[in-house]
């Protein structure tokens, strides 16, 4: 055998070695994950792809046959892409429709249409028939205080023990990322907009 060969061959064991390292500390943890119970997950950050990671946990679930259900704040009236495709497989969806609050710059107006919102919602999160829930843009509600934390707090901390929440929105209140299972932050680095580029259909909603 060459010393080139030597030398690879070397490389290869070394290389199976630490693999095989990490193979058994996956395994471990693998086997060490043996309870199953609702999980919420917090998708915050200034990044655009919040929502859209959010609706992808939707399409995962009704893939596998289970019930989800979506309750959209902030956004418009506008078309959404991901509302076409889930409603025509039986996702439920509620849609607060007022815009974002820059453009109804009403903030009476804006609590109204939250809480008319949130009641589905709570009764979502109650509904031990739905295995997962997704509360888009939640976290602005409470950041402007139009809904009330606590009232928040109580509802996801007393939700059916099997059912998966996912929040998404940027600036999420401490208290929700405390009690959250699994937090992801989206940063941003660059983002078309800023360039000059406008939301276009198929891609930005």
């Amino acid at each position: 055998m060459s010393n080139d060969q030597n030398r690879e061959q070397v490389k290869a064991e070394r290389h199976q070695q630490r693999q095989q390292k990490v193979k058994e500390a996956v395994d471990a943890k693998v086997a060490a994950a043996t309870e199953e119970r609702g999980v919420l997950m917090v998708i915050t950050g200034n990044g655009k792809g919040k929502s859209t990671a959010g609706f992808g946990t939707v399409a995962r679930a009704v893939g596998h046959g289970k019930k989800a259900a979506v309750v959209q704040f902030i956004k418009g009236g506008w078309d959404c892409g991901e509302r076409n495709l889930l409603q025509q497989v039986g996702v439920p969806f509620v849609v607060m429709n007022t815009g974002f609050t820059w453009e109804t710059q009403n903030r009476e107006k804006d609590m109204e249409a939250c809480e008319q919102t949130w009641l589905p919602a709570e009764k979502m999160l109650a509904d031990p028939s739905i295995d997962l829930v997704l509360l888009d843009e939640l976290t602005y509600m409470v950041a402007y205080h139009y809904l009330d934390l606590d009232r928040v707090l109580t509802a996801l901390k007393n939700r059916p023990a099997h059912q998966h929440v996912v929040i998404t929105g940027r600036g999420c209140h401490r208290a929700i990322i405390e009690l959250a299972d699994t937090v992801s932050e989206v940063q941003s680095v660059k983002h078309a907009f800023e360039a000059g580029v406008k939301a276009q259909q198929g891609f930005d909603y």
